[in-house]
């Protein structure tokens, strides 16, 4: 049976609740589905740089450049110093956002499911700016062809594994000619290599209006990074909230896995934290290393997370976020339960 090395990090806030309610899922794994993981303390994030004086130890690093994969939870005022910069270190250029609505949740309309393939390296993340003077300041916004054609092609191969087999290409080209433009040219080009995947673009602006007013109509959103950034955060809302929003970041040869949000610090330690974002981003992380390897048991496994979430919501079981009354450890430990029957 093959052991992965899984580097976990707990991050900030409600990161450590988060991460053991998602344990619970990941040890009902191992129990029902033959899988072996092996988790491998990470340590990075605020109380880190606190404790060492170091936000993302070199220590850590080691850990995470000897694993198979990362998990990690939300990480506070340092996040620039962890998460921007492994995405960078590890060449993470496709930032996985699927946004779907689940039972017994409020969302704004129960057929919402897309997902967003937001570059994940460039464009003004690149923290390139600079002071002119006093009173002037000076943001770069860096956008390369050979990103824009991996994130591109990423979309498009979505796209393929879906009912709807649709890409909608969102940019501000007509303000931001050249960035933008590069970015427009290239997502078209690329549609021509997919003549059964529906294409169509939006301006930023229009579709973060269409993410509100018809939100069933989209399916794989292509986007630079800072409005993916943003509108899948603005997406989150329609199914419930951050708290059901999971995410990954994935590269060629390795991939990193967490919850789309904050470090939430006004809630931590209460127990009140949705953990569902961390457990399906545990889910996305099997999946990711089922394909990788070639492995079906890590395939069923991840199935398997989804439909005991889904049940587990049938069920009635829900956090305070969601008007229910479970805390995060009794709603991870209610799909864990669903996992072993």
């Amino acid at each position: 049976m093959t052991e992965y090395k899984i580097a976990l990090m707990p991050g900030d806030g409600i990161g450590p609740e988060l991460t053991e309610a998602t344990l619970k899922i990941l040890d009902a794994i191992q129990e029902n589905f033959d899988v072996n993981l092996n988790l491998l303390p990470a340590e990075a994030g605020d109380t880190v740089l606190k404790k060492d004086g170091a936000a993302l130890p070199e220590e850590s690093l080691k850990v995470i450049r000897e694993s198979h994969a990362c998990l990690k939870g939300p990480v506070g005022e340092t996040a620039a110093d962890v998460i921007v910069k492994l995405r960078l270190l590890f060449d993470l250029y496709a930032n996985v956002r699927p946004i779907k609505a689940f039972p017994n949740v409020p969302v704004a309309r129960p057929d919402i499911d897309m997902i967003f393939v937001r570059e994940n390296t460039e464009d003004v993340y690149k923290g390139l700016e600079y002071r002119i003077g006093d009173d002037v300041t000076v943001c770069l916004r860096v956008i390369t062809r050979q990103n824009c054609e991996r994130i591109a092609k990423r979309a498009f191969e979505t796209a393929k594994l879906r009912p709807k087999k649709k890409v909608t290409a969102i940019h501000k080209a007509n303000v931001m000619r050249i960035t933008d433009g590069l970015f427009k040219r290239v997502c078209q080009e690329t549609a021509k290599n997919y003549p059964d995947i529906q294409y169509n673009e939006m301006y930023v602006d229009a579709a973060t209006m269409h993410l509100i007013r018809t939100p069933q109509d989209f399916d794989v959103l292509c986007t630079c990074n800072m409005f993916g950034d943003i509108l899948s955060d603005e997406a989150a809302q329609l199914i419930g909230g951050l708290g059901m929003a999971p995410g990954a970041n994935i590269g060629d040869n390795f991939a990193l896995f967490e919850p789309i949000h904050g470090s939430a610090p006004d809630i931590a330690g209460k127990q009140i934290a949705n953990p569902i974002s961390m457990i399906l981003s545990a889910k996305m992380m099997l999946t990711w290393l089922g394909e990788r390897f070639n492995d079906s048991k890590c395939l069923r496994a991840a199935e398997a997370i989804e439909k005991a979430t889904v049940q587990t919501l049938i069920n009635g079981v829900t956090v305070p976020d969601l008007g229910g009354k479970a805390s995060t450890l009794q709603m991870a430990q209610a799909i864990a339960a669903v996992i072993k029957i």
